[in-house]
């Protein structure tokens, strides 16, 4: 786990604990790490502006103001089983990285007992790990942090007939067809859009220079096999209006 990630873990850990609080001991097993460490990392979520205090005493520790602690994240042993079986069956897949480290911060939130019963569950599923993860994993953090910061990519492609060209591209967007992730990116040798197998794109370096950002409606329309993903899709209720949150 890498310190952005253990200092959610301790903040959600601390607002588990409610007024009970945890001392630097309890965090530093918890999180196999020195109470040095803790004290450092209870030092940044203070500076933060996260309002964690010491508690002195025969009971102290550290506390979280009553104000700012908030009920638990419902989720269950099933659920958080289903998040991790998707993340494992889609290894090599865009933002897998930060999809592993959403899913700690979930797993940090649950309650212990519905923690174990996830673990026992998932034991009991098996992932076919094929190479996909070796097939594109050298160039798509470079292709997502290029999406991500809309920057121009250099890159080495081999086309079917195995020609490798040199390509400086704007890339635009992910999609999956026909078994295969594409890069769809302006490329500006053919001066036109253009898809790029990400399995066939032999290196890619990100440049420091701005990307086109074209609009959607420039880039054609998604083949029937790969429509666009939509995160806010909320299920409606049976007469056809979406739940309150």
């Amino acid at each position: 786990m890498n310190r952005t990630d253990r200092l959610y873990a301790i903040r959600e850990e601390l607002r588990r604990s409610g007024g009970m609080g945890r001392t630097a001991e309890q965090l530093a097993e918890a999180f196999e790490i020195s109470v040095r460490t803790v004290k450092r990392d209870i030092s940044a979520l203070q500076h933060s502006g996260f309002p964690v205090w010491a508690r002195l005493g025969r009971i102290g520790g550290y506390v979280v103001d009553a104000a700012a602690t908030l009920p638990p994240v419902n989720i269950t042993a099933a659920e958080a089983t289903a998040l991790t079986a998707a993340l494992a069956s889609h290894r090599g897949q865009p933002f897998y990285a930060e999809g592993q480290a959403a899913l700690v911060k979930i797993l940090a939130v649950m309650d212990d007992s519905a923690r174990v019963r996830s673990a026992r569950l998932a034991a009991r599923i098996w992932i076919n790990d094929d190479d996909t993860r070796t097939q594109t994993g050298r160039v798509l953090p470079t292709i997502e942090r290029a999406i991500q910061d809309r920057r121009i990519i250099t890159l080495s492609y081999r086309d079917k007939n195995g020609t490798v060209t040199s390509r400086r591209i704007d890339p635009q967007l992910l999609a999956r067809t026909d078994d295969h992730w594409h890069l769809v990116a302006h490329c500006q040798l053919r001066h036109a859009v253009r898809w790029f197998r990400i399995d066939r794109i032999v290196n890619a370096t990100l440049t420091t220079e701005t990307a086109q950002d074209l609009p959607l409606t420039d880039l054609g329309h998604p083949p029937a096999t790969a429509q666009p993903l939509s995160i806010q899709r909320i299920p409606a209720n049976d007469n056809g209006t979406s739940p309150d949150r």
